[in-house]
Formats: C-alpha cells, sequence, structure tokens
C-alpha cells in the first residue's frame, strides 16, 4: 500500500505515523506547498519522499487530502482530475461544501468524505503524533455516492488507526459538527480575549490559572487558518448555535445579576445530565 498525504499537518502527520507503525502503508509519499513543512515532515520521518503533487496521486493507491477546509475545495477536484482507479479520501471538519463541489465529478466514486474527530491545539508536522485517533470517532459521510471497495478501504485504514466509524450524511454532520466541536473553540477564543482585555497583567493570569481555567481556554491555541475556513464554511449551523449559546449564557447573566441563587442552582444541576452522556 502506498499512500500520499497532501498537508503535512497535525492530521496528515499523525495518521502517517500509526498508519506506517501499524502495517498499513508500506510507503507514505508527502505533498506540501509549504517548503517548511514538507522538509521537517521528511527529517523527522513522517514520510519516505516529498514529491509534486500530480506525481504523489499517480503512484499512490490511498490519498489522503489533509489541508484546511478552503484549499480542500479548490484542491480535491484536481486531486480527482489525476485520481481515476485510486482512493481519494480527506479530513476536512466542514462535509457540506466539499461533498457539494465534488458530487457530479467523473471521478467521484473514488472518492470518500470523512472526517476523523481528533485533534490538538497544535499545528505542523512537529505536532504530530502516535496514538492521536486511538479510541476517537470518524465519520463517513454520503457513502452511497462512493464506490464499495473505495468506502472499505478507508474504513480499514480508520480501523487501522483505532477509531470507531460512523456512516452520516454531509448536511447532518456539519450540524452536528457546529454543536459539538466549533462552538467548543469559538468559546474558547472569546473567553480568552475576555480574559486578555480585563486582565491586563499577564502575570497574575499565569499565577492564577488553574487546571479549569487553563482545559477550557486550550483550544484558544488553535490556528486561525484552520478556524476561519471552518466557521465560513458552516457559518448558518454556526450562528444558530452560537444565538443558543449567548441565550444560555444571557440567562445566567439575568440570574445572577438578580440574585437568583436557587434558579442558577437549577441551571447548574440540568447542566449536569451531560455527565450521563459524557459517561467516559
Amino acid at each position: 500500500m502506498v499512500i500520499t498525504v497532501i498537508g503535512l499537518g497535525l492530521i496528515g502527520g499523525s495518521a502517517a505515523i500509526d498508519l506506517r507503525k501499524r502495517g498499513f502503508s508500506d510507503k507514505i509519499l508527502g505533498v506540501d506547498n509549504d517548503k517548511i513543512n514538507a522538509s521537517g515532515a521528511l527529517s523527522i520521518g513522517l514520510v519516505d519522499e516529498i514529491c509534486a503533487l500530480e506525481d504523489g496521486v499517480g503512484r499512490a493507491d490511498l490519498i489522503i487530502v489533509a489541508v484546511p477546509a478552503d484549499s480542500a475545495v479548490t484542491l480535491l477536484p484536481k486531486v480527482l482530475d489525476l485520481a481515476e482507479g485510486k482512493v481519494v479520501t480527506d479530513v476536512c471538519s466542514t462535509k457540506g461544501r466539499i461533498c457539494e463541489i465534488s458530487k457530479y465529478h467523473k471521478n467521484r466514486r473514488c472518492y470518500v468524505a470523512s472526517h476523523p474527530m481528533a485533534g490538538t491545539e497544535f499545528s505542523g508536522p512537529w505536532a504530530a503524533m502516535s496514538g492521536l485517533f486511538d479510541g476517537k470517532s470518524a465519520i463517513l459521510c454520503d457513502t452511497e455516492e462512493s464506490d464499495i471497495k473505495a468506502v472499505a478501504k478507508v474504513k480499514r485504514m480508520y480501523e487501522t488507526l483505532n477509531m470507531r466509524i460512523i456512516y452520516m450524511n454531509s448536511t447532518n454532520h456539519d450540524v452536528h459538527a457546529a454543536y459539538i466541536s466549533h462552538i467548543s473553540h469559538i468559546s474558547s477564543f472569546a473567553l480568552a480575549l475576555t480574559v486578555l482585555e480585563k486582565e491586563r497583567n499577564e502575570k497574575h493570569i499565569f499565577d492564577l490559572a488553574s487546571g479549569g481555567f487553563d482545559s477550557t481556554v486550550r483550544l484558544a491555541k488553535s490556528s486561525p487558518d484552520m478556524w476561519v475556513p471552518i466557521f465560513h464554511q458552516n457559518k448558518d449551523n454556526v450562528v444558530t448555535v452560537l444565538d443558543t449559546y449567548i441565550e444560555k449564557l444571557q440567562k445566567f447573566r439575568s440570574l445572577i445579576k438578580d440574585d437568583e441563587g436557587d434558579k442558577v442552582r437549577d441551571l447548574i444541576k440540568e447542566s449536569n445530565r451531560i455527565k450521563a452522556v459524557l459517561k467516559h
């Protein structure tokens, strides 16, 4: 199995590490327009070789498109132009737009839309790590549009990464991703901005920030190059979620301002129901 990874950052690099280590791939080729990322990925052994897009697609059995969402919608059709007889997948956090632009491509059947629900706040090839995907969910979208053998190969790839496979249509995926993933990042960005604006003494932030703050604001370290395109492509769902989130914040604000302790307690107890869902 020869795999070409296009985009040698956290997700593409982490996949390369474990697909090699676990025997799924014999050779991994890398494609990246950023020469520093390409050189870094080669020097630390994420890939065996750096090559041009045409060469990488032509020599591969499986192509993984692991670039930001805005780049992916431009790049995927070019990859599909070259990919007849290959299997192509992507790892974008939004699926509606990329499935829409690929729907009528002549080689659509070789493409499997996917989203591995894993990541950290770090980026670039140096952030890649073994075990990133273990125990997480991999979403395969609109698989009825894909060749059954292509779906089977991508499914086997994610199983090699120890991921749980979930099937979903691309529209539902983007709705759920807005609630589960995208709002978490916006909350973290907003909290970081709030603290940085109100707490001018950085030493106090460092000294007083405990585990709760640290874990909540961790996502604010995430790359804008990744998240701005996600918010743009999924803006309708993100705005809907934000409206609901702001409504809940306003409710807390109003009750706290009016010293309605019992009602605040009721809200917190209601939110505690999430424990039954997230038992792990």
